[in-house]
C-alpha cells in the first residue's frame, strides 16, 4: 500500500460524506472505491440502521484492516533494523576468536598480519551491520509515524461521520449504486423505497 495520506483518507471526505449523506445523495459503492478511508466510511453507513454504536464497531473493524495493510511491511524493516547490528556483532565475535586463535598458536608478534586480518574483519563486520541497521531503523521510524498520522487522520474523519449519524434529525438516504435504503435518523430502517 502506498502511504500518501491523501490518497488513503484525503482530507474533508468525512464532512462531504455527512453532507452526501444529508441530502440523501451518498452512493456507498462510489465512497467504498473512493479510497481505504471511503471504505472505512461505507462499511460504517451500511450499519446506520443499527444504531451510532454499530456504525462505531463497524467502522472500527474496517479501519482496523486498513491499518493492518499499511503496516505490513513495517514489521520486516523493524526486524532488519533489529537483526544487523546483531550480526555484525557475531561477525566481531568471530573476528575476535580468529585474532585470540593466532596469539594462543604462539609467536603471536611474528604473525601480524594474521592478527590484523581477524581485526579486520570483526571491524569490517560491525561496519556492515551498522551500515545496514541505522538507515533501516530510519525508514521504519519514518513510515510507522507516516501510519500513525493517516490513522489519526483516518479517526478524526470517521469520528466526524459517527456523531453526524448519531444527532442528524431526521433521515439518512443511503445508495448502493442505484438501489437505495432509506435510515431513519434513529437507525431504524424506514419503509421500503420504490427502488428503481
Amino acid at each position: 500500500m502506498d502511504l500518501r495520506a491523501k490518497r488513503i483518507a484525503p482530507y474533508g471526505l468525512g464532512q462531504e460524506v455527512c453532507s452526501l449523506v444529508s441530502r440523501g445523495q451518498v452512493n456507498l459503492y462510489w465512497l467504498e472505491g473512493h479510497s481505504p478511508l471511503g471504505g472505512v466510511l461505507a462499511a460504517g453507513l451500511r450499519n446506520a440502521r443499527l444504531g451510532h454504536e454499530q456504525v462505531r464497531a463497524r467502522l472500527q473493524e474496517a479501519a482496523t484492516a486498513v491499518i493492518h495493510d499499511m503496516e505490513r511491511f513495517l514489521s520486516p524493516l523493524g526486524t532488519i533494523a533489529a537483526i544487523t547490528p546483531l550480526i555484525g556483532l557475531l561477525g566481531t565475535v568471530v573476528g575476535m576468536i580468529e585474532v585470540f586463535s593466532v596469539i594462543v598458536a604462539g609467536d603471536g608478534a611474528s604473525r601480524t598480519a594474521d592478527l590484523a586480518g581477524g581485526i579486520s574483519r570483526a571491524l569490517v563486520t560491525t561496519a556492515a551491520g551498522l551500515t545496514v541497521a541505522i538507515p533501516a531503523l530510519m525508514f521504519h521510524r519514518y513510515f510507522q509515524r507516516r501510519v500513525e498520522d493517516i490513522t489519526v487522520r483516518m479517526e478524526e474523519q470517521a469520528s466526524q461521520v459517527v456523531e453526524f449519524i448519531a444527532h442528524y434529525q431526521g433521515s439518512v438516504s443511503l445508495s448502493d449504486g442505484g438501489e437505495g435504503e432509506r435510515v431513519e435518523a434513529d437507525g431504524r430502517l424506514a419503509p421500503e423505497v420504490k427502488r428503481s
